[in-house]
Parts: C-alpha cells; sequence; structure tokens
C-alpha cells in the first residue's frame, strides 16, 4: 500500500512512517521544509515539499496512493478557527477525488471531554466544549464514508507521551509549572487525562489504514484517565518543586484542559481492530525523566 501523510515529520506522524515502512508500504510524507525533509527521509519515507496550503499539490498526491493519513495541525488559538476551515476545504476537495474509490482517508481527532464520564467511540465532540473546536474537521472526515471512501477518525488523547515529546500538552504543563513555581494540579487533582505512548498510537493509525471500516472512529486510549495529582508528585519529585493546587485561572486557555475529568475508553476500538497497546504509561514516562531532564 502506498500512504500519503500530512504531518509526515511530526510526533506522531514519524512513528507512523516507520511503522508503515517495517510493515511493508511505501509513504510519501508532505515536507514544509528541508528539516522536515530530512525527519521524513530518516524515517524511511519520501517527502513531497508544501504545506497545507497546496490543496492543488496534496490533492494530486492523494490521487498517487492508496490512503491518506492526515496528521497535520498547528496548534495556534489565534489562529484557530482559519487553520480549521482551511482543512475542512482541503478534506471536501480530497474527497471529490477520492469518491467511490474506496480508498481510506484516516485522520487524527481528539476524544471528548465529557467533564466526568467515560467518553467511548460512540460519543460526538462537543462543539462548544474544549476539545470540540475540531468538530467540524471530524465531522468532514466522517462525511466522506458516504460518498465511497474508507473514511475515519483516530482520535487522541489529552497526552501521546515519550522520549522526545517537546510539544505536547505534558511538555507545555512542565513548562507551566516551572513559571508558576509550583507542580500544578486543580481542586484535589482526582480529574483524569486519558493517556497513550507514542509508538501505540502510531500502530493503531497503521491498524486503521490497513482495515477500519468506513465511518469508523477509533480511540487511541491507553490508560483511560491518570488522575492530574499523581501527574503533579511526579513532576514535583523530579523538579524540586512543590505539588500544589492552583486557581486555573493562573494557567489562562490551558486551565480549563488542565482542570476537567476526562477519561476515555478505547474498548470498541480494541475489539474492532485488535490494538493492544504495549508502550510505558504516562507516570513511567515522566518517572524516566523525559520531560523534566
Amino acid at each position: 500500500m502506498r500512504v500519503f501523510i500530512t504531518g509526515a515529520s511530526g510526533w506522531i506522524g514519524t512513528a507512523l512512517t516507520r511503522e508503515l515502512v517495517n510493515a511493508g508500504h511505501e509513504v510519501l510524507g508532505l515536507a514544509r521544509s528541508e528539516a522536515s525533509t530530512k525527519k521524513i527521509v530518516a524515517a524511511g519515507g519520501t517527502a513531497v515539499r508544501g504545506d497545507m496550503q497546496d490543496h492543488d499539490l496534496i490533492v494530486s498526491e492523494a490521487g498517487k496512493v492508496d490512503a491518506v493519513a492526515h496528521l497535520a495541525f498547528t496548534l495556534d488559538f489565534s489562529e484557530f478557527e482559519g487553520t480549521v476551515d482551511n482543512e475542512v476545504e482541503l478534506i471536501n476537495k480530497i474527497g471529490d477525488a477520492y469518491q467511490g474509490t474506496g480508498k481510506a482517508f484516516i485522520a487524527a481527532s481528539g476524544t471528548p471531554i465529557l467533564f466526568g464520564r467515560l467518553a467511548t467511540e460512540d460519543d460526538d465532540l462537543d462543539p462548544a466544549g474544549p476539545a470540540g473546536a475540531r468538530a467540524r474537521t471530524a465531522t468532514a472526515v466522517l462525511a466522506l464514508s458516504h460518498r465511497g471512501i474508507r473514511s475515519g477518525l483516530v482520535r487522541m488523547p489529552r497526552t501521546v507521551h515519550g522520549d522526545g515529546d517537546h510539544n505536547g500538552l505534558i511538555a507545555m504543563l512542565v513548562g507551566l509549572d516551572r513559571q508558576l513555581g509550583t507542580a500544578a494540579y486543580v481542586e484535589d487533582g482526582s480529574n483524569r487525562w486519558p493517556a497513550v505512548h507514542r509508538s501505540d498510537a502510531a500502530r493503531l493509525f497503521l491498524l486503521a489504514l490497513e482495515q477500519a471500516p468506513a465511518g469508523s472512529v477509533l480511540h487511541a486510549v491507553g490508560e483511560e484517565g491518570v488522575p492530574m495529582r499523581d501527574v503533579a508528585e511526579v513532576i514535583a519529585a523530579k523538579t524540586g518543586l512543590p505539588a500544589a493546587a492552583v486557581d486555573p485561572g493562573q494557567l489562562g486557555v490551558f486551565g480549563a484542559i488542565l482542570g476537567g475529568d476526562q477519561p476515555a475508553s478505547s474498548e470498541i476500538t480494541r475489539r474492532l481492530v485488535g490494538w493492544r497497546p504495549t508502550g510505558p504509561t504516562l507516570l513511567e514516562d515522566l518517572e524516566a525523566g523525559y520531560y523534566t531532564a
């Protein structure tokens, strides 16, 4: 199978490229820069220079392959709506090119935040909620399944962790903790984040590209919910900061994400595609010092 990946040089994209190549597939990856090109080539793929604004290029490359894995997204809160607008427009153009072909289009999304209730693959994203800003993207992807395209979503939890993660939410949290002088949690810290190791997330994406039925919603959740006080206490032990509750207002836009109880399940996913996460846990990666060195 030939696969085109947007975001191929990113945290999950490079891991997915290696998984695909090791499984005997050929990978083409969108690269915005020479640095991105080098990452894709090092992972075993072939780089295609361009960015997410290059719709004609991406649609052309998508037409040359058997499947597309859409991982690219710029987490810029000041440009969020414009980024989603561009993403939805591009998805619809690929849909026009792929209509009736049965080709796969699998996109990354996020697990729903239901505040206190275990989110499952059957739950929709709340467009008004903290994780719902990309609900329009998810809707556009799933709509392709009604056009003869094997489209689906792989929903990622709050943290896709591992050695080398410098830009994810846990890395951001440690950076905020250092600024505050406190390993922070909200209220009593019993609120939970779902988590998955990078290697397990990449393997699920591979399974989705190979076999997920049209319209599938999969959860890349290795741990249903890690209490944030446990996270804070490990960060405190590794950094020497005190662990303490903070006013979420001190954390800006990060406050709502940190304070919400948002566990998620992957039971349906495991049954559907036979995925079994085997990587280290979030606390194990924190204990290893990957986020606090």
